[in-house]
């Protein structure tokens, strides 16, 4: 069952991806740490392996060195972002530019309160 855990983590970074224009690190990151308790080492490795063809491939390759990506769990997440992608970019197009605005905003706000909190 945590096979299916993992790809909808994908899938929700790959619709709010295809919403908001953001990076999946953004949502995975975050997801990694604080409900699957890697390490932050660990979850940007892992990020950035799902993201492979080509966009994180060298700085993947080192922490995959140092031993901080788990391949089984990107490649699972790597499914669901694909598809969520497509589902975000189409379920964003009938939401007004200034809804989008601060629907971002608040996104970050609430990401970048979580991640100096630490909690």
């Amino acid at each position: 069952m945590e096979i299916f855990s993992y790809i909808a983590v994908g899938l929700t970074a790959g619709i709010f991806s295809g919403l908001l224009g953001i990076g999946g690190g953004s949502i995975i990151i975050p997801v990694l740490v604080y409900i699957y308790g890697m390490s932050q080492h660990t979850a940007q490795g892992t990020t950035l392996a799902l993201m492979v063809p080509p966009i994180g491939l060298l700085a993947a390759a080192k922490y995959y060195i140092e031993g901080n990506v788990d391949i089984k769990i990107a490649a699972f997440i790597c499914i669901g972002f694909f598809v969520g992608g497509l589902l975000g970019a189409y379920l964003v197009t009938p939401v007004p530019d200034d809804i989008l605005k601060k629907i971002f905003g608040f996104f970050l706000f609430i990401v970048a309160f979580k991640m100096i909190i630490g909690k």
